[in-house]
């Protein structure tokens, strides 16, 4: 059996993916046993644990705002932080599977694939652009490791959280615990895939789940500016899980 090292497995999506494993052996340490923004913590948990997959989760995320507040531990965390895990995993020939953003993309246009440019959306500097530069910044260390996969995940807490969603911001939203199933099966994988749903907007992906929710728009929220429209084309994704589809078929004809 695989073994799986999750950094950041206190997280919402780190312990869906740990819900959802059935496959590989998990390891997810704590931020005090293994601490990213030190490479010899990491290296420490990676000699530990002999995992064959590192899978980066770890973040400074949510609120946005707090990347405006405290750009030094987006900088420590999203980009020195992955760049020692990179490091870490270079020296021990480990695959790395690292858990980035649909916040790359300019956010502009919307139906981004993987090959396009990226180039966080910022009207202004604010939160959402900070944050969507720390996780392009780790993206920069990632690509230079060629046994590696980085998946542009865009997921939602189940529920929806909040009691208004937003009318004119189309996004690639799918659930935290879909995603987790689509990620244990990607592991394997190399290169650059979206992971998210079809493009709509906050407003109608959440008034599927909560039909009362009420709507707002981009323009009354006041601490960040939204990307109008990071939506992401997944042919990619498709043809991926179709083809993994035809081989366990395949597989479980032989034998």
């Amino acid at each position: 059996m695989k073994k799986i090292l999750i950094s950041g497995g206190g997280g919402r999506l780190a312990k869906q993916i740990i819900k959802h494993n059935v496959e590989y052996e998990v390891a997810a340490p704590t931020k005090k046993e293994m601490d990213i923004t030190t490479r010899s913590s990491v290296e420490t948990c990676i000699s530990k644990y002999a995992p064959d997959i590192f899978l980066h989760a770890a973040a400074y995320t949510r609120p946005m705002k707090k990347h405006q507040d405290n750009p030094g531990l987006s900088v420590e965390t999203n980009i020195i932080g992955t760049a020692n895990v990179v490091l870490a995993c270079i020296e021990q020939n480990i695959k790395l599977v690292y858990i980035s953003t649909d916040y790359v993309y300019p956010g502009t246009r919307g139906d981004y694939k993987e090959e396009d440019p990226v180039s966080p959306y910022g009207t202004t500097s604010d939160g959402i652009a900070k944050y969507g530069w720390s996780k392009l910044g780790g993206e920069c260390a990632v690509r230079l490791y060629d046994n590696s996969l980085i998946l542009r995940v865009c997921t939602c807490n189940r529920p929806f959280p909040h009691a208004q969603a937003i009318g004119d911001v189309k996004k690639s939203y799918i659930f935290e615990d879909e995603a987790a199933l689509i990620i244990l099966r990607l592991l394997d994988e190399r290169g650059i895939i979206n992971v998210g749903g079809r493009a709509q907007t906050v407003y109608d992906f959440a008034r599927n789940r909560v039909p009362n929710i009420k709507k707002i728009f981009a323009g009354d929220i006041g601490d960040v500016s939204m990307a109008p429209d990071t939506s992401m084309n997944t042919d990619k994704l498709t043809a991926i899980l179709e083809r993994l589809d035809i081989e366990r078929e395949a597989h479980a004809k032989k034998y």
